[in-house]
């Protein structure tokens, strides 16, 4: 028998990041990497990531959060899935500020006319705390490329850790890289002990930034938060933009504002509920 046989999910999506929510503070219990992947299947309820909730061990937090790949593999920080489990916990008890703990640390969020607004916390640009593989002179500009050797496609990306490693390259069209060639091998560039999450990034302007995402354990998604805050850092870092932008991935735009006064980065943008059912153990992967 499944282990999660017959508890209740809710199925969401952040700017078309597919998540699904799993409510396990009643009953807590692991999600098995077979059965995330048996959910995961084309035919059966696709997601990107799931977004487990368990009983907080700290008063005043709502849940603490385990994030769950599509592959099974888990994650530090999923911006879209935490705008969709507060817009969740909203919805059960009517609280506009929310609080979520996570292993990246506490996730603040506030609910408003205009969004979702989720505290990230402060970006982390130390080669150890990204991580990587070795000592760096300057995690802004990553000796990595791909593609032809003589003209690489991609090169020189910036580093960062926003719960999770990320690396950007920013290029003069981002439509021109095919990501699906490149992500999986970037993904599990030897320079990246824990494997990262890659990011194309085009500025259009000190306050606009066009950006596609391969995501670590997901591949190619509509909509990655993390990697849009770890996109606006790394810009405005570089010199190439403000601290506060409009981030547009395939599945909408993003306000990214990393704030001065304590370096948090403040992510806003929307969530949707789309329905509710019970897992069945045919859906994660059981068979009579």
């Amino acid at each position: 028998m499944a282990s999660l046989a017959h508890r209740p999910f809710v199925k969401m999506n952040g700017l078309g990041n597919e998540i699904v929510v799993l409510d396990l503070r009643d009953g807590p219990m692991p999600v098995p990497p077979a059965e995330a992947r048996a959910l995961a299947r084309p035919d059966v309820l696709p997601f990107d990531q799931i977004m487990a909730l368990y009983p907080a061990a700290v008063p005043g937090i709502d849940a603490y959060v385990r994030i769950i790949n599509a592959d099974g593999s888990e994650a530090g920080a999923c911006g879209n899935g935490t705008r969709c489990i507060a817009l969740y916990e909203y919805g059960r008890t009517g609280r506009a500020h929310i609080r979520f703990e996570s292993v990246a640390g506490l996730l603040d969020c506030t609910i408003a006319s205009g969004g979702i607004t989720v505290d990230m916390g402060p970006p982390r640009f130390g080669w150890a705390d990204i991580p990587l593989a070795g000592p760096v002179a300057d995690t802004r500009a990553l000796d990595i490329q791909a593609g032809p050797a003589e003209a690489p496609a991609l090169a020189d990306p910036a580093v960062v850790n926003v719960g999770n490693p990320h690396a950007v390259f920013f290029v003069p069209d981002a439509a021109a890289i095919d990501l699906g060639r490149y992500g999986p091998e970037l993904e599990r560039h030897p320079a990246f002990p824990d494997r990262a999450n890659i990011s194309v990034a085009q500025v259009l302007s000190p306050d606009h930034i066009l950006l596609k995402v391969w995501e670590r354990g997901a591949g190619l998604t509509r909509a990655c938060g993390s990697a849009a805050c770890a996109t606006a850092v790394s810009a405005a870092r570089l010199g190439l933009t403000g601290r506060r932008v409009t981030v547009t991935l395939p599945g909408g735009d993003l306000t990214i504002d990393w704030r001065e006064t304590d370096d948090h980065i403040l992510m806003t943008g929307p969530a949707e509920l789309e329905y509710s059912g019970h897992l069945t153990p045919d859906m994660l992967g059981v068979t009579a």
